[in-house]
């Protein structure tokens, strides 16, 4: 191979590796809408109870740089909304709970309705912008849900 075909074929090489960590960097804490699922603590061996409103079920393991920060935040989101619990499993011993949930990367969070439907996911960690717009449709999905008429009147409940 010629040197000038060598440097060419090593500048296509790097310019393809860098669209490609672009693109993988891009969908980073980025929120997934998705209907998946009914996860129970029992699923993912944890004693706490699950949110009656919503779960934000954390998965990472002892050696993450990023999970200590993701694990504050999703607190920190939970703490500050009723009826909200975070919940982190790791996955350091547990290869068949990363198998079962596609875990490619920690930390991922799935994000559960009150009823503990996977209802979006995140790879990486979050933003808390889209954490709490993901918590706001849960919400309001649920009480559009929970719209009742009273016969014999014009009275709404929620």
């Amino acid at each position: 191979m010629k040197p000038l075909e060598a440097i060419g074929l090593l500048f296509a090489l790097l310019a393809a590796t860098t669209v490609l960590g672009l693109l993988w960097r891009a969908r980073q804490g980025r929120v997934s809408r998705v209907t998946g699922d009914i996860v129970t603590p029992a699923d993912v061996a944890t004693t706490t109870a699950f949110g009656p409103a919503a779960t934000l079920l954390q998965f990472s393991t002892e050696l993450c740089a990023r999970c200590p920060g993701t694990r504050r935040l999703l607190g920190t989101v939970a703490d500050s909304r009723p009826g909200v619990v975070h919940v982190d499993v790791d996955l350091t011993h547990r290869a068949d709970l990363a198998k079962r949930y596609s875990i490619l990367q920690t930390p991922t969070t799935l994000i559960l309705d009150g009823a503990g439907r996977v209802r979006a996911r995140v790879g990486g960690p979050p933003n808390r912008a889209d954490i709490s717009s993901t918590l706001d449709a849960i919400a309001q999905n649920t009480a559009t849900r929970t719209l009742t008429i009273t016969p014999g009147s014009s009275h709404v409940d929620r």
